[in-house]
């Protein structure tokens, strides 16, 4: 007797590697950082709407947290603006600031809600300034030791993350563009140049702290963070707040952000936080759902998580 070759064979052995990872995040809040090619590739937006799709329905509470530059500079470019970096963030006039407002909430988080929509009415976008989620102070850039003004740039000094709760509790996916509102009373009664642009990484990183998340994930244009960039590509999988804390002086520029935000997070009460390759297609249900991962994950310093290997 011979058995009968059954073709879908692969994909319930997919399903039942995925299942202790199933079990073990079921109910808990994964925050994920959109960004880098992930935001401007067609392919790549359709499958992270999948997979934060996907997340929901397995049965964990997903919030995803985006910024938007690429978007942000094609429209200023548009309107005539300069787009001008100092210290690797954007200077943010009051009139620039009026278009990363309107791009963030008004194009890229209306997108991705209608991207994750297509799958059931389950996303919802608000900004940093909705229910006073976040709060923020004006964050000064530091060049060469120097304390430089880069405008209507913002620094989180308060979460209150009640209303995402309660859209999480609703079963609803949170979409929140990186926009927080001034601390300043005077300030933030003075219409657009009452808010500030913040960083999605830092932002993200902060909202998954207010949340007690699980996981936050960052996704970017990278693999993760190399071992010794540009002399190998080997990538560091797993690491500690300390031991990250130490790469932190000498790492490229754009990943400081993302770092900071990984070990700001594990350092206050995130199990882990993790760097993964936006240019993967399906890169989130990779790292969360297979015993390999990609990218890099950083623990507290004490982790005692089962599987964080």
């Amino acid at each position: 007797m011979t058995t009968r070759k059954h073709t879908a064979l692969p994909k319930a052995r997919t399903l039942i590697e995925a299942l202790p990872w199933l079990t073990r995040h079921h109910g808990k809040t994964v925050v994920i950082k959109f960004g880098g090619n992930a935001m401007v590739d067609e392919e790549l937006k359709r499958a992270f709407a999948q997979d934060v799709v996907f997340l929901r329905h397995a049965g964990l509470r997903p919030v995803v947290v985006h910024g938007g530059g690429p978007q942000i500079s094609a429209q200023l470019d548009r309107l005539g603006l300069e787009s001008e970096f100092k210290g690797g963030l954007r200077v943010t006039t009051p009139e620039a600031m009026n278009v990363v407002r309107m791009v963030l909430a008004g194009q890229v988080q209306r997108e991705l809600v209608g991207l994750l929509n297509e799958h059931g009415p389950l996303a919802v976008g608000m900004t940093g300034e909705d229910a006073h989620l976040m709060t923020a102070t004006k964050h000064y850039a530091d060049i060469d030791g120097e304390r430089v003004d880069i405008g209507r740039v913002g620094e989180i000094t308060a979460i209150d993350p009640g209303a995402v709760q309660a859209l999480l509790d609703d079963g609803r996916i949170p979409v929140i563009s990186s926009i927080a509102r001034s601390s300043d009373a005077e300030d933030a009664a003075s219409g657009a140049s009452g808010v500030f642009n913040v960083n999605a990484d830092t932002a993200a990183a902060a909202l998954a702290a207010a949340l007690g998340a699980e996981t936050l994930m960052v996704l970017t244009d990278v693999e993760g963070l190399y071992e010794d960039w540009p002399n190998s590509d080997e990538v560091i999988s797993r690491l500690t707040a300390t031991q990250l804390e130490k790469l932190l002086p000498d790492l490229a520029s754009g990943m400081v952000p993302k770092m900071r935000g990984c070990l700001h997070a594990v350092r206050n009460g995130v199990h882990t936080a993790r760097v993964i390759d936006g240019r993967v297609q399906h890169s989130i249900l990779l790292e969360i759902f297979t015993d390999e991962g990609i990218g890099t994950m950083v623990v507290p310093d004490t982790n005692t998580i089962e599987g964080a290997t």
